[in-house]
């Protein structure tokens, strides 16, 4: 019956050195390889966990902020060799904040923002080489559409329109490589004309028109 206690208490020795001889290891070959796991500097809580292969990350990986061990704040899931990471970042207590898509660790097509105390859409953004490109759209929390922006190479380039909560448009900007340049309108709530002019490199240019009541009551030379 002795015997029998230490055999047993020698395989599950054995069992427990061997699980954990598994985890943070390397490969032969000088790369990280399998279940790997950090932990906070003076601490026991982990940090981030994930599998490797050959140093290529594989696979989910968890990663997490120091004082909540149980709430990842973002997850990766891995493919393509590693090239390619879906991410979604959490709060503390769980609740979805953005996601979207990286390619060689930058940002690529589209990224979702979502509200603080809604889970509805805030924002979409479209980057190209961690740059954006493209419609950046934003909501208010109503679904409403607040703002819509073009971009071209991570700058404003041609329309920004500003809408009000209900919808209606109450500016709109044009731009030249994130510069004032062109047609600008305002629109009080009613979507009625108010105030018509230019930007030239960022500055008021020529004769701007001001407007009550959809009349015109003043004119100012720029």
């Amino acid at each position: 019956m002795i015997k029998i206690n230490i055999s047993l208490f020698s395989v599950l020795f054995l069992t427990i050195n061997f699980s954990f001889s598994q985890i943070n290891q390397y490969h032969e070959d000088g790369t990280r390889h399998g279940l790997w796991e950090k932990k906070f500097e003076n601490s026991d809580q982990i940090r981030y966990t994930g599998n490797f292969n050959h140093g290529i990350e594989i696979g989910q990986f968890k990663y997490y902020t120091k004082g909540f061990p149980k709430q990842p704040s973002a997850i990766k899931t891995f493919s393509n060799q590693g090239k390619k990471a879906e991410i979604v970042y959490y709060s503390q207590k769980g609740k979805l904040i953005s996601k979207g898509q990286l390619i060689n660790r930058k940002r690529e097509g589209r990224w979702e923002y979502y509200h603080n105390r809604s889970d509805r859409l805030m924002m979409v953004e479209n980057y190209k080489n961690n740059l954006l490109e493209g419609t950046v759209t934003t909501y208010y929390d109503n679904k409403q559409i607040s703002e819509i922006t073009e971009f071209v190479n991570g700058k404003k380039e041609g329309k920004q329109l500003i809408y009000s909560l209900k919808g209606v448009l109450i500016k709109e900007f044009t731009y030249k490589k994130n510069i004032l340049e062109g047609a600008n309108q305002f629109f009080n709530g009613k979507g009625e004309l108010t105030i018509d002019g230019n930007y030239k490199n960022n500055k008021k240019t020529g004769v701007w028109k001001y407007y009550t009541n959809g009349k015109l009551t003043k004119e100012k030379q720029y």
